[in-house]
Parts: C-alpha cells; sequence; structure tokens
C-alpha cells in the first residue's frame, strides 16, 4: 500500500544558457508514493507560486511515455531510478521516506540548458532532417503487401522505429555521444526497402550533422542500451558503422 513521504528534491536551477546555474534544495511533505513524479514536480511549483516565488522550468507533454519530453536527470540515472521508462512513468515509490532527490537537466554540448531543467533538443531534429527520411515519387499509392519483407528485418525495423528520441543516451554517454539515436534512426529505414535507395547517402549525412552539432565519440561502454527507456539495442550502432564504411567506400 503506498503511504505519504517527506522528502527533498535538490534541483538545478539556471536561469538561461548563459547564465550560471546553481542548485537549491527544496522540502517537501506529505508526498503520496503513488503519485508520478512530474506530479511531484506540480505540487512542489504550486508551493512556489504560492509563496510568491519562481517555479522550476521543465519540459512534458505526453505524460504517458510516448513523447520524450520529460527527460530529467534522477539521482545520477537518465528519467530516474527505475527501469524502462519515461521519468513521467517514474512513481514515488522508487524514493524513501527523508530522501533527498538530485534533479538535473539532461548533461551535453548538444543540448544546451534553456531555463532550469530545460534543455533545446532541436539538435535531434536537425539530425533527422539531414537524412532521417524516404523520398518517393508522386502517383499511385503502391499496395502495402506489394513489397515482400521478411519478418525478422520488419521486427528489427520495428524495435529501432521504437527510440522516441528522448536524449538518454546522451546524457548517460561520457562522451555526450548520439550514436544510439542516430543508430536507431538510420536502422528503422536501411532495414526496409523504401529506405535502401537512399541509404548510403543517409548514413553519411546523419553522422556528418551529428558530429557539426557537437555531439562526442561512441567508445562502446554500453551505458546508453542500459538507460534507454525504449531498450534500443546498440546492434543498431554497429549497423550504421556498417552502413558509413560501406557508404565511404562506394565513394
Amino acid at each position: 500500500m503506498d503511504k505519504n513521504i517527506n522528502i527533498k528534491v535538490k534541483i538545478w536551477r539556471q536561469r538561461g544558457p548563459k547564465e550560471k546555474g546553481f542548485f537549491e534544495t527544496y522540502s517537501l511533505e506529505n508526498i503520496s508514493q503513488g503519485s508520478s513524479f512530474l506530479e511531484m514536480l506540480d505540487i512542489l511549483n504550486e508551493k512556489l507560486i504560492n509563496e510568491g516565488k519562481e517555479p522550476v522550468v521543465f519540459d512534458h507533454d505526453c505524460r504517458e511515455g510516448i513523447c520524450g519530453m520529460c527527460s530529467l536527470y534522477i539521482n545520477g540515472h537518465p528519467h530516474g531510478p527505475d527501469e524502462d521508462v519515461t521519468t513521467c512513468q517514474l512513481h514515488m515509490r522508487k524514493f524513501h521516506d527523508g530522501e533527498t532527490i538530485t534533479v538535473e537537466p539532461w548533461r551535453s554540448a548538444g543540448f544546451p540548458v534553456i531555463r532550469d531543467l530545460m534543455v533545446n533538443r532541436s539538435a535531434f531534429d536537425e539530425i533527422m532532417q539531414a537524412g532521417g527520411y524516404v523520398s518517393v515519387n508522386t502517383g499511385g499509392v503502391p499496395d502495402a503487401n506489394s513489397t515482400p519483407i521478411p519478418k525478422n528485418k520488419a521486427e528489427m525495423a520495428m524495435d529501432a522505429a521504437a527510440c522516441i528520441g528522448c536524449g538518454a543516451c546522451v546524457a548517460t554517454c561520457k562522451n555526450g555521444s548520439a550514436m544510439l539515436f542516430v543508430s536507431a534512426k538510420v536502422s528503422q529505414l536501411a532495414l526496409l526497402p523504401q529506405g535502401r535507395i537512399e541509404a548510403a547517402r543517409r548514413a553519411k549525412a546523419m553522422v556528418a550533422k551529428m558530429d557539426e552539432l557537437g555531439f562526442g565519440n561512441c567508445t562502446n561502454t554500453g551505458a546508453c542500451e542500459v538507460e534507454c527507456p525504449k531498450n534500443i539495442s546498440i546492434t543498431n550502432i554497429a549497423r550504421l558503422n556498417r552502413e558509413f564504411l560501406s557508404a565511404k567506400l562506394k565513394d
């Protein structure tokens, strides 16, 4: 049975990208362990507003583990100590009475802080714009079953497409690498016949854009796979490397 707990929340406060940030600690009482982590932050913000103080800025949207916006670094883990969930799916039952919870934004050169816990993740959009699409000729729509796709390829493509682009892989990587994200987006297309036409150009363009935006190199520590809320496999990174090297050899 869920109970109420008293906690302290140590939160990163930063007024803007060029401002110096700092930690500030707040005390909260009678927080239900059945509430979500974001609901706890809502309670904190209501308390701060009632006290005439600035509320904590954090990102969220669907609160259903779909959009990836609720990207917070909690007690040293992207999305918190629970496994296979986003921050909005994290519940306060994972924390204990009297505990101090440390909450930070994503730490990466590619994700500059906008304010407090909110970061600018438009770098992922730029990577997708560089090559994360399939060009098709206009005209009649082909029948869905007209291009046979092996079941194992279809399943691997769907697994890769499960990536929600939250950035947890970047946040947990000691190098700030975006390779797991990029490899998932390359794989979901490269595994399907519709995506093979532009495969070489896609791999080169997305990797080049990733490097341009300041993300680090992958050194295969596997931390990204461990912390990914959607269980994206690092086998996708191996596939991206093959796609990229194959494209360079063709050049």
